[in-house]
């Protein structure tokens, strides 16, 4: 209270009440990968497949549009695209290419899609842009203009530019901070996001790309580091065997050989639709996993597991894999049993994501090794630490201890009654605090706190009895 004379009345105002803690968002997505287009080596939100349209159509090669399409097939999610293909250092020269202009259509296609500077001359000719023809760079699609000088059907010789994923390296998506500029590239870019959105990724992609060691390894400490999961792929052509066999020593560069509750491990591909070929193709999981888990937190919330969840936009596996709800010894309880996410394709049940852990198991056991257990966790404790801001740096005293432990007790009740927690409590212990710290402005609260485990084992007991032939009787 001010000190200064009054004759009067006055009112001092006094904050007891608590504060809402507020939950951190759960569905967000972090892609690193290449795409035709869009911004090169920035964190770029997108919230819709209206969002994802600025990194191009699908095309061979381009992770990016081919991951948002698989993430946004499953429903929703909030995705932070970080493109490290610069075409200015990631491209490819065509010299020559001999390609014919179709004569009902007059058009005709570049052997490569997202090219620059390119040329259409026949002999010694030199065909115009805008006059003779009009190109799609994206694409790589040259439409002749019947008003120029291109005959119909004409063959002609093309020479470009284009934008060359194969020469992306693990370097240029791990990413750099510039020593003169301190402009960031590839993952460097992901501990700013919250500066920029007011959120961190909370599940990490880099579908064709997870399944090379340096790559799985970098994910998987970012993971660590905001508190997130990182999906990680077997290569193309992993039999089922291979998959387990990864999971340990004998494997070389195996991105499986890990034991972080951060990371998620993912097997088989699987086949999606191509509109290209009209076939099929192959489409890592991480994928469609990312999509699933994002769909769910929206759905039913961060405490369900993606397991036992239909996949949606896929039409077969790399490998078939047997899958029988009541049987150890299918492919799919192998894969699950050493910490494999895989998924699960029985009769009637469609393609469904398979796989409650992560890959801390079967090293470790308990809460822990859950998918949804973790995840709450890295959740309830990051979403504690930022409510925490509006109270730094007040008066420590007995108000200011009891507004923080209601505070929490509060957000744990209202966790309860969502289902997310099936108990937890916030308290402040005299007795752990030191005379020292306290002087020195430091502090120490505990809580505790209990997902609910998902239901991953049934046992029915089946007792054959005589007892009910009693039950008949007579006429």
């Amino acid at each position: 209270m001010a000190a200064n004379y009054l004759h009067g009345v006055e009112t001092v105002r006094i904050d007891r009440a608590a504060r809402a803690v507020q939950v951190v968002k759960s569905a967000v997505i972090a892609l690193i990968g290449c795409a035709p287009v869009g911004a090169i080596n920035a964190a770029t939100l997108c919230l819709s497949e209206s969002d994802a349209a600025q990194f191009g159509p699908l095309l061979a090669g381009f992770n990016i549009p081919d991951t948002l399409d698989a993430i946004y097939d499953q429903g929703a999610g909030t995705v932070i695209v970080i493109n490290v293909l610069d075409p200015a250092r990631h491209a490819s020269v065509v010299a020559s290419e001999s390609a014919a202009f179709d004569p009902a259509t007059g058009r005709l296609k570049t052997a490569r899609p997202a090219i620059s500077g390119l040329v259409v001359k026949s002999g010694a000719t030199n065909y115009v842009v805008g006059t003779d023809y009009t190109v799609n760079q994206v694409t790589g699609e040259v439409v002749r203009k019947a008003s120029g000088s291109i005959a119909a059907g004409a063959t002609v010789q093309l020479s470009y530019s284009y934008a060359d994923p194969a020469k992306v390296t693990p370097a240029d998506l791990i990413g750099a901070i510039d020593a003169v500029t301190g402009a960031k590239s590839g993952m460097k870019l992901l501990p700013d996001t919250y500066q920029r959105f007011g959120f961190f990724p909370k599940v990490l992609v880099a579908p064709g790309y997870a399944s090379l060691p340096a790559i799985s390894a970098e994910l998987t400490a970012w993971a660590e580091k905001l508190g997130g999961k990182a999906l990680l792929d077997a290569p193309i052509g992993t039999r089922r065997d291979q998959a387990v066999a990864m999971r340990g020593p004998t494997v070389a560069n195996s991105p499986f050989n890990t034991s972080s509750r951060a990371a998620v491990l993912c097997y088989p591909h699987v086949r999606v639709y191509d509109e290209a070929s009209d076939g099929t193709r192959l489409q890592p999981l991480s994928a469609r996993l990312a999509g699933v888990i994002a769909a769910k937190d929206l759905e039913r919330g961060y405490w369900w597991s993606p397991s036992n969840t239909e996949i949606k936009g896929i039409v077969g596996l790399e490998l078939d894999l047997s899958a029988r709800i009541d049987d150890s010894q299918s492919d799919v309880n192998l894969l699950n049993s050493v910490g494999i996410v895989t998924v699960f394709n029985s009769f009637g049940s469609g393609f469904r994501a398979w796989g409650n852990r992560n890959a801390n198991y079967p090293v470790e056991t308990g809460l822990t090794t859950f998918i949804s257990v973790t995840r709450t966790q890295d959740i309830i404790d990051e979403s504690i630490r930022y409510f925490s801001l509006q109270h730094m740096d007040k008066p420590f005293n007995q108000m200011l201890v009891d507004t923080i432990v209601e505070s929490i007790n509060q957000f744990l009740r209202k966790l309860q009654g969502d289902g997310a927690v099936l108990g937890g409590e916030c308290w402040y212990d005299p007795a752990r605090q030191t005379e020292a710290e306290l002087a020195n402005g430091h502090a120490v609260f505990s809580y505790k706190f209990t997902p609910p485990p998902p239901f991953e084992r049934g046992t029915y007991e089946s007792v054959l009895t005589g007892e009910y032939l009693a039950t008949i009787k007579g006429a």
